[in-house]
Order: C-alpha cells, then sequence, then structure tokens
C-alpha cells in the first residue's frame, strides 16, 4: 500500500508553508532573505519579523502586524495581504482535505460549507467578469497545482475517469471501488476527478486498502441509502462522512474536481482533494500527472474528452513516452459511444499503439496495466 510522500520533505526549499517551517528557518538561518511565505498566520511572529532580515522575500496571504508588515515592506518584501470575505484561500499551501471542504456539513447542511460558499463566490463574480476576481482565481489555482506536484514527488499515480451518473448500490459502482482497492494495494496512488459516481468509487476503494476485505461490502451497502447527490448533497455527504467515522484511517487518493460543474460537489474518499476554478487546468493537470496510466470507465462526454485530451500527448509523445490507457466495457466503447475504434486508428503505427486496451471487465483492468507498462 503506498503512502503518500511527505510534503515538507519534497516541496522547494525557498517555500514556508507552516509555522513550524518558518521557527526552523529563522533558528537554522537567521534569515528569511529571498524565501516565500504562503499563508501562514505571523501575527505572533513580530517579534521575528522586526529582527531578521527579509530582503527580497515575497509573503503571500500572511496576517501580520502593522508594525511588522511596515518593517518586511522596508526591507524590500514583497506584501500580497489576505483578502477579507473570501470564502478561500488564494495563496493556500496545501491542497484541501475533505474536512475543510466540508466543514458544517452536520450543522448547516452542504450549503453552509466553504465548497458552497466558493461555488457561490465563483457564479457571482464570473457573471461580472470582475478582473481582480479572475485574478484571485488564476493565483488559486496556481497555488493548488504546485501544492499537487509537492504532494505526488515519487507517487506512481494511476487515473480512473468514469461519469458522475453512475448511482450507490449499483452493481457497476461496487466493480469501479473494487478496481481503486485493488490498484491501491497494488501500490498505486489512485487519482480520479474527485466527483461523484465512477470517480467516488474509485476514491473509496482506495479508502477501503488498508481495511479487512468485509469492509467494502459493508460501507457500499451504507452508502446505497443515498444513492445520487440529488436531489440533497447533504444526505450524499453524510453518508460517505458516516462510513469515514465507523472505519477511519482510510488509505489516501487524490481527487482533482473543480468548482466549473458547481453543481457536482466532491467526494469525501479522496484524502486529498485539489479543486480548481479553472477546469481546464484541472482537466489537463489531472491527466498529465497520470503517471502509471489512466483508466476509463463506462462515460459520456466528460470522459469522451478526457479520453482524447490524454491521446494527443501520447500520440505527439510531447509529455514523453506514452502512458497506458485501458478502456472499460466493450459494448459501450465500440458501440454506444464508438471512442475505441477512434482512439486504435489514431495509434496506428505509433509507439502508443503497445500502450492502448480495451477490455469488457472491470476485473481485467490490473493484470492489462500491468502488460501494458503502468
Amino acid at each position: 500500500m503506498q503512502t503518500m510522500p511527505a510534503h515538507a520533505a519534497h516541496h522547494n526549499d525557498r517555500e514556508i508553508e507552516s509555522l513550524e517551517e518558518f521557527d526552523a528557518t529563522v533558528a537554522a538561518r537567521g534569515s528569511l532573505a529571498g524565501f516565500r511565505v504562503q499563508a501562514v498566520d505571523l501575527t505572533d511572529r513580530t517579534r521575528e519579523l522586526l529582527t531578521t532580515d527579509t530582503s527580497g522575500a515575497v509573503f503571500l496571504g500572511c496576517p501580520m502586524r502593522e508594525n511588522a508588515a511596515a518593517k518586511v515592506r522596508g526591507d524590500g518584501a514583497m506584501v500580497f495581504p489576505p483578502i477579507p470575505d473570501l470564502p478561500f484561500n488564494p495563496y493556500r499551501g496545501l491542497v484541501y482535505s475533505p474536512d475543510e471542504l466540508f466543514t458544517s456539513l452536520s450543522d448547516g447542511g452542504y450549503e453552509a460549507t466553504p465548497d458552497a460558499r466558493a461555488y457561490t463566490w465563483f457564479q457571482r463574480t464570473k457573471a461580472d467578469r470582475d478582473i481582480f476576481a479572475s485574478t484571485l482565481r488564476a493565483v488559486h489555482d496556481d497555488a493548488i497545482s504546485d501544492a499537487l506536484d509537492e504532494l505526488l514527488v515519487g507517487a506512481r499515480v494511476v487515473g480512473v475517469m468514469g461519469g458522475h451518473a453512475m448511482a450507490r448500490g449499483t452493481e457497476a459502482y461496487a466493480g469501479a471501488a473494487h478496481l481503486g482497492r485493488d490498484l491501491a494495494r497494488a501500490g498505486l496512488t489512485v487519482a480520479t476527478g474527485g466527483g461523484p459516481g465512477a470517480m467516488e468509487a474509485a476514491n473509496l476503494g482506495a479508502y477501503a486498502a488498508p481495511h479487512d476485505d468485509a469492509m467494502l461490502p459493508d460501507a457500499l451497502h451504507l452508502l446505497a441509502k443515498a444513492p445520487k447527490f440529488t436531489p440533497s448533497i447533504t444526505e450524499w455527504a453524510r453518508a460517505a462522512f458516516e462510513v469515514r467515522a465507523r472505519w477511519p484511517r482510510g488509505g489516501t487518493s487524490v481527487g482533482i474536481p473543480t468548482w466549473f460543474y458547481g453543481h457536482e460537489p466532491p467526494n469525501p474518499f479522496a484524502a486529498h482533494i485539489a479543486k480548481y476554478f479553472a477546469n481546464a487546468t484541472r482537466e489537463d493537470g489531472l491527466l498529465a500527472r497520470c503517471n502509471a496510466g489512466v483508466i476509463y470507465l463506462p462515460g459520456a462526454a466528460g470522459t469522451v474528452q478526457e479520453i482524447f485530451d490524454n491521446a494527443t500527448p501520447n500520440y505527439y509523445e510531447s509529455r514523453g513516452e506514452p502512458t497506458p490507457m485501458v478502456l472499460v466495457d466493450r459494448a459501450h466503447w465500440t458501440e454506444r459511444l464508438p471512442a475505441w475504434p477512434l482512439l486504435r486508428s489514431l495509434a496506428r503505427e505509433r509507439s502508443m499503439a503497445a500502450r492502448i486496451a480495451l477490455v469488457d471487465r472491470i476485473e481485467e483492468v490490473p493484470e492489462t496495466l500491468k502488460r501494458l507498462g503502468g
């Protein structure tokens, strides 16, 4: 079972993303010159800021006392102050956790959560075409990409793509969950689009990986009482948190969702959630990080888009040698939405031809992935 690499060990050594790192840097170097301090509350570090060289440093969204801010600016540091009344932090140093995005779910319902409030803000400012708001969204998404890269250093990431329409309580959902568990137990880091349906099922499977085999069927049974996120996201999410409470310390996986589809909440089974405002950044970022291959479960337009978003760099080898692509369900991908014949035609006489496969059953995926070099 793969554990996520420790965040602090791998990020840029000029970045400070916690109070512990701030204190350690000041103690070890006696200088903050040239450092980037990201979303760290420094209101209780006035003495350190007043007595430490901060020339060339950049403070991104770090609350600090006015005299400290004035001294830091006097040193020639750049200070990007926190933005009041914003439902998200554009300068954040880490990806989200489910608990963070779903704060207030138990007492106020989904509408009260930071996830819902960020979506409401996005809808309002998008309609205004406010340049400041679009800048904040871009800064946020870039910070999320940076945090995601730090999180995934050294990980073998396999993507599981599929539609949000797949309901809990169905055989297809159970199959996707078993697949996620098998992949996680094989030492891979499962990454999905972070939403409901097939995506949630794969993240749930990875969550179940460290538990005994009896846990997953019991969890599936419990989730089936709220099969979809409509009509109530609150009930859908509460069922997931009930599973997490009953079986704590699940396995880690990644969800990469977007507020672009705001009607679609992130699922609580991904330990790490990299949520974006810009869907194009999110789509490309998700596929680019799947260095061990991508599995496509039956889906509609979004999943078809992901197949060809991934086929293009594999065709041109623009990200290095092609990564495995496994399409699941022959009838779906040859008759209902015949993406497979087009993918196979594209791959002909190119090195990606040896890296694509179509399988009938989800149980065939782990072995197929291994055969393709995933």
